[in-house]
């Protein structure tokens, strides 16, 4: 086997994508791989305390190697990759790594002379979730896999010019990418019991945390007064403070359906919603609003770099819950605005994240093709 024709990918839960955006990237790029001829092996982390030994099967022509952890968290994660990292080692080809939180591990992979690429994601360390030491921990991962990695990726000009500051490596720009929603049944609207009707109400997708805005825009919804919904889907825990205030904050018209992972309830509450409100401040290109751009979905995002690049001008933006509150008046009362943003998003879209594009890009950087159209940075 030629290893310019293996790739192996590291970071993630593994595939079939049920999580969150690095694996449902994973997948797209495994099986667009595999279409062309490529092999692809994806390491995948099995529930705590099983599939301890390294089991090996097939999906989809995709092979996956399957290891587990014992503890929980930061440390079962560093646990499963030491486990990868070991296991990669020894096998063919070149290696994808998604994410940096344990960067340090790439200094195994180089000693054996290994070629490296890394997705640097966001920039974790300014969760506020975090704790200090492991903010920490992250900002040092940050550093260590830019200079490790045989060539770093960034997924937006804000992290390519960020880690360029930081590190001093000079980053491939390669975005997220989202699948092409051009129409959806809505019955999965009527599915989920929410009584929602299509164009009437709001969306927003994300983990409940402070940094994504999720109560700003609840209050900000409250404030609007609209007779239109509003919907967030992320997973609720009941002994975290923060998503007890949310609820404790949320009026009536506020509807908590849970994480939804099902592709046509998403696709169908993406498609049909009146607009998607995007509250994330940590940097990068977020797959949940690309995805709204792949939908048509008119965005009121918070107002910062990383936003603006991915959705363009023509979207509306909030610094505060005044601003946001306004914005989803405008849109929900002037229909005309609204379609023109959705009009907006979708060229957005066809401009900046097919898949098409983006896959064809990592092939050809990993890969080592030659003479295939890549999308242009």
């Amino acid at each position: 086997m030629a290893t310019h024709r293996h790739l192996n990918i590291l970071g993630t839960r593994g595939i079939p994508a049920a999580h969150g955006g690095f694996e449902t990237f994973a997948e797209k790029l495994a099986l667009y791989l595999v279409s062309y001829g490529h092999s692809v092996t994806v390491y995948c982390q099995s529930d705590q305390g099983q599939d301890v030994s390294g089991r090996e099967d097939y999906w989809r022509g995709i092979h996956r190697v399957h290891f587990g952890s014992r503890t929980k968290g930061a440390l079962g994660t560093a646990a499963f990759d030491t486990k990868c990292v070991r296991h990669v080692l020894n096998q063919p080809g070149v290696d994808l790594v998604l994410g940096y939180n344990t960067a340090i591990l790439t200094a195994l992979q180089r000693l054996r002379k290994r070629t490296v690429y890394m997705n640097m994601d966001g920039i974790e360390w300014q969760r506020q979730k975090w704790s200090m030491p492991l903010r920490s921990w992250l900002k040092a991962n940050e550093w260590l896999g830019a200079r490790l990695a045989t060539q770093p990726i960034a997924d937006h000009p804000g992290i390519l010019e960020h880690i360029r500051a930081r590190t001093g490596r000079r980053a491939v720009m390669i975005p997220y990418g989202a699948d092409h929603v051009a129409s959806a049944n809505p019955a999965p609207l009527r599915n989920i019991g929410l009584g929602l009707q299509p164009g009437r109400y709001f969306l927003t997708v994300a983990r409940l945390e402070p940094e994504n805005s999720i109560l700003e825009i609840i209050e900000a919804h409250n404030r609007a007064n609209t007779d239109a919904p509003l919907v967030v889907l992320g997973r609720l825990c009941s002994s975290n403070s923060y998503h007890r205030r949310l609820c404790q904050v949320a009026g009536p018209n506020v509807m908590f359906p849970g994480a939804i992972y099902d592709r046509a309830v998403l696709s169908a509450l993406r498609f049909h919603a009146r607009a998607y409100l995007h509250g994330h401040q940590v940097g990068g290109t977020n797959p949940s609003l690309v995805e709204a751009l792949g939908a048509g979905n008119a965005v009121i995002a918070h107002d910062n770099e990383f936003n603006r690049w991915t959705v363009g001008p023509d979207q509306m933006f909030f610094k505060d819950i005044g601003q946001c509150t306004d914005a989803i008046v405008k849109l929900w009362q002037d229909d005309l605005l609204t379609k023109r943003a959705q009009m907006a998003a979708r060229a957005r879209f066809s401009e900046r994240f097919r898949w098409d594009d983006i896959l064809a890009h990592y092939r050809s950087l990993m890969l080592d093709v030659t003479g295939i159209q890549v999308a242009a940075e």
